[in-house]
């Protein structure tokens, strides 16, 4: 079984689209498939999550917003040996808002909510010293912003009620940071054969931001002092220390028979030691972080591609994801999850593409809290996603 270069080509460009729901914050998974793509090309695609997280027992119908990303690349082979590329997406993320009108999560109208925002621009050279190797290595520029308010009975300590951070905000400003990528493949083009792995290296975030804390309620903060309902307090331009993780990429795919691909990704990203700790709220709260992880992300895809003829193709994925420990921050109360994806090819001519996906996801059951409080419990969630994907080789 032998495949030509521009069916290899074009069997190549069915890896999945759609976008991963994943532990911690991580969205778009960071791959590289389109700096490994053959000769000159250029892709560009959106994905868009439609996620339902819920809770029966704290009467929460969906706390989890729709969202959608961008992903970009172009890769030149600008001489037989040596390879440059630009890759943007963006990796990490989150979006939520609970409802109005749930004292566990609201007060007087206004909900918790959560908006974290990362973009990442990646920017590649690879050496090929025969037409089997590839190693390459790269800076990573990536900026961080967030918004984030608490609000409820959530987060109000019951073994020490005086600890309220119902009424905290922090704004993060957008900052910019670097870090650096290095990897290696492996290919065997007449087979469809190729396999690569990948670091990504922690980014260091020193980013400012607004905190402010409003006081729902009069509250005693020390014996024979009680502040005022409706007093504000605010701790303006502090500096604020965030890591994003490190973690690496194994993607392995093959011919396996007469116009037929298999494929697999494993993916892991080094959450258990994240932490995010604003000044003002680790003073409220006698020492709790915003958010934090418990556990390493370990994440798991497997599929099969087929070309049906010249100008159709199409696949279908499995995927698994470990989630970050459970119990998880109210912010995204999810572990992990098992999901299955399909899309399809069409390539009206052998040098350009446009690819379409969907995925449905089984996310897991979790238990919400803040700081060592447990909140209860989140179950039966689901989520759909779906991508589209224009790709050009010139």
């Amino acid at each position: 079984m032998k495949l030509n270069k521009i069916y290899s080509a074009i069997l190549l460009s069915t890896l999945p689209l759609t976008p991963a729901l994943a532990a911690g914050l991580d969205r778009s998974g960071q791959s590289i498939a389109a700096f490994l793509q053959p000769g000159n090309y250029a892709e560009a695609g959106i994905s868009v999550l439609d996620p339902k997280v819920q809770s029966k027992q704290l009467k929460v119908k969906d706390m989890a917003e729709d969202y959608y990303f961008p992903s970009a690349a172009i890769k030149v082979q600008a001489t037989d040996k040596i390879s440059l590329g630009l890759l943007y997406d963006q990796p990490f993320g989150a979006e939520s808002l609970f409802p109005s009108n749930n004292p566990v999560f609201a007060v007087n109208g206004e909900a918790t909510q959560v908006e974290v925002e990362t973009h990442n621009l990646t920017a590649l050279i690879g050496y090929q010293p025969t037409e089997n190797w590839n190693f390459y290595a790269g800076p990573v520029w990536q900026t961080v912003e967030a918004d984030i308010n608490l609000r409820g009975r959530a987060y109000i300590s019951p073994k020490d009620p005086s600890k309220v951070l119902s009424g905290y905000n922090i704004k993060v400003h957008e900052e910019e940071a670097f870090g650096w990528l290095a990897g290696f493949a492996y290919q065997i083009p007449e087979i469809a054969l190729k396999a690569s792995v990948t670091y990504r290296s922690e980014i260091k975030h020193k980013a400012k931001s607004d905190e402010s804390y409003t006081f729902a309620q009069a509250t005693p903060i020390a014996p024979n002092v009680i502040v005022p309902a409706g007093t504000t307090v605010n701790l303006s331009n502090a500096s604020l220390d965030a890591t994003t993780p490190q973690s690496v990429n194994l993607d392995f795919q093959t011919g396996i028979a007469a116009n037929t691909l298999a494929f697999a990704n494993i993916r892991w990203v080094h959450w258990d030691q994240f932490a995010v700790t604003p000044k003002a709220l680790f003073a409220r709260s006698g020492g709790n972080n915003l958010i934090d992880y418990s556990d390493d992300q370990w994440s798991a895809t497997v599929g099969v591609g087929r070309k049906f003829n010249n100008q159709w193709s199409g696949y279908a994925s499995v995927g698994y994801d470990s989630g970050a420990g459970n119990p998880v921050t109210t912010l995204g109360p999810v572990e992990g999850f098992w999901s299955v994806g399909l899309g399809g090819q069409y390539s009206p001519a052998e040098n350009y593409f446009i690819q379409a996906g969907v995925k449905y996801f089984w996310l897991g059951d979790a238990t919400a809290r803040t700081g060592t409080t447990d909140v209860g419990e989140f179950e039966d969630n689901y989520a759909l996603g779906y991508g589209l994907k224009f790709g050009y080789r010139f």
